[in-house]
């Protein structure tokens, strides 16, 4: 598979790409440090994008439910070189499905992401799965 998308930036102003039929803004000035994303926080909202896909992914394949899925994503910046160095998620799933194996779910989510993969390449990541009812 290959993926693409298209930036845009004006100087002093913020920037925005496009996917598909999409167009996401994000923060490159200091006028909008407050008010939009910045690339560190695209880039842990692209883990929590690919692990709540894979939620609904693996819930069709392990035929459990769920009404919804909200995931936290942290992380600790290093300053030399600029990196991150550690990043921890929480995925609390809210089911009432006695069929919901965790474990399994995490296995799967931590073994088949893409993005997870990715991110587990250049540092350390660890997580949380929580079930509410």
């Amino acid at each position: 598979m290959e993926y693409q998308i298209t930036a845009r930036s004006k100087a002093n102003e913020s920037a925005f790409f496009e996917a598909k039929a999409s167009t996401i803004a994000f923060g490159t000035a200091p006028q909008s440090a407050d008010t939009l994303p910045n690339p560190a926080e695209l880039y842990l909202g692209a883990l929590a994008a690919c692990m709540l896909k894979n939620v609904e992914r693996f819930s069709g394949m392990m035929k459990f439910q769920y009404t919804q899925a909200t995931i936290e994503v942290k992380s600790l910046r290093l300053e030399n070189p600029p990196r991150m160095a550690e990043i921890s998620y929480r995925l609390i799933i809210h089911s009432e499905d006695h069929k919901l194996n965790t474990r399994l779910l995490q296995k799967n989510l931590e073994k088949f992401g893409t993005i997870y993969n990715t991110v587990k390449g250049s540092c350390s990541i660890e997580g949380t799965i929580e079930v509410q009812k």
